[in-house]
C-alpha cells in the first residue's frame, strides 16, 4: 500500500504528517510505504491514499488515490480515526 502525505511545498509540514502517519500505522499494525511531496508532484504520482487537508484536496480532485482529510496534522487521535476510516 502507497500513502502520500501532501502539503503545499512538500517540506515540513508534510515531513511532520508522514512522521505522524508512520507513527500511527505502526501502532495499528498497517504495513505501508509512506512518502511526502508537494501537491503538484502528488497529483502525477501512482498512491493507494493521499492524507491532506481540506483545501489541497481540492487540487486533487479526480485523482485514482482515496483522499483522506486531516485538519490538524499534529494530531495523532484525528490522524488515527481518518486512516481508520479510509482503511
Amino acid at each position: 500500500m502507497k500513502i502520500i502525505c501532501v502539503c503545499g511545498l512538500g517540506q515540513g509540514t508534510s515531513l511532520i504528517l508522514r512522521m505522524n502517519v508512520e507513527n500511527v500505522l505502526k501502532e495499528m499494525g498497517v504495513q505501508a510505504d509512506v512518502d511526502h511531496m508537494d501537491v503538484s508532484t502528488a497529483s502525477g504520482t501512482q498512491a493507494d491514499f493521499i492524507v491532506t487537508n481540506n483545501e489541497l484536496a481540492q487540487s486533487l480532485q479526480g485523482h485514482s488515490a482515496k483522499i483522506v482529510l486531516v485538519n490538524n496534522y499534529f494530531d495523532l487521535n484525528e490522524i488515527k480515526e481518518s486512516l481508520q476510516e479510509a482503511l
